[in-house]
């Protein structure tokens, strides 16, 4: 399945095809990663579910902006193993930075990590989470971005490299590890969820289930 529009939707609203409000309880639930920190984040809710690692291009689109970026990403890794769970609603996720018009997804390496941090020292950085639901039976999917900005402390260069030393955060956007030592790298936050920031917004996800028939405080799966 392939999205139903490539529009880019509002950083507090979210886009949606063909929304369906009721849901049979026997759907079961997947989310579309690899990350411990989003199994941790999921585990909050007390839902079953399966994990299924996607497999897919990260790469952005020429001219793409971070908004559409992380829409189609979050949608496209929920599409990529939709054919494996034909009666089931698909999470899927991702996240990127976004500082001074780049687009900054994770490092890979310990020297492009610090130089992101040094960068972002004493600065505000806007972090953009793309979620996905897609519920295969159906045919239908709902997709929201969520945004969450932070300021940075002011960062010496012996502070950036123990704490990339330290945490190895060589797979988070951004370069830093919010469920971990990446705390003590900011002066504020700001914005609705800051789970945002570990990659998956449980309050927008929340919502999402609702919609679907699959209210975490209600509903069995």
């Amino acid at each position: 399945m392939t999205p139903s529009s490539m529009t880019e939707p509002s950083s507090t609203q979210s886009s949606t095809a063909q929304l369906s409000t009721t849901q049979s309880s026997t759907t079961g639930l997947v989310l579309a990663s690899s990350s411990r920190w989003r199994r941790e984040l999921l585990d909050r809710l007390q839902l079953p579910y399966q994990c299924h690692s996607p497999d897919i291009d990260e790469t952005p689109h020429s001219g793409e902006t971070p908004h559409a970026l992380v829409h189609r990403l979050a949608l496209g890794k929920a599409n990529a193993v939709a054919h494996q769970f034909p009666n089931h609603c698909i999470i899927g996720s991702d996240q990127v930075a976004v500082f001074e018009g780049d687009i900054l997804g994770k490092p890979h390496s310990a020297e492009r990590a610090c130089a992101n941090l040094a960068r972002f020292s004493g600065q505000r950085v806007t972090f953009l989470t793309g979620l996905a639901l897609l519920d295969t039976r159906q045919q239908r999917h709902q997709v929201h971005v969520e945004p969450f900005e932070v300021v940075f402390r002011t960062l010496s260069t012996q502070e950036i490299e123990n704490y990339v030393a330290k945490e190895q955060p060589l797979d988070s956007a951004g370069s830093f590890r919010m469920e971990g030592l990446g705390i003590a790298l900011f002066e504020k936050l700001e914005g609705r969820d800051p789970n945002a920031l570990i990659g998956l917004p449980l309050i927008a996800l929340c919502d999402m289930l609702r919609q679907a028939g699959l209210d975490p405080l209600g509903t069995s799966l």
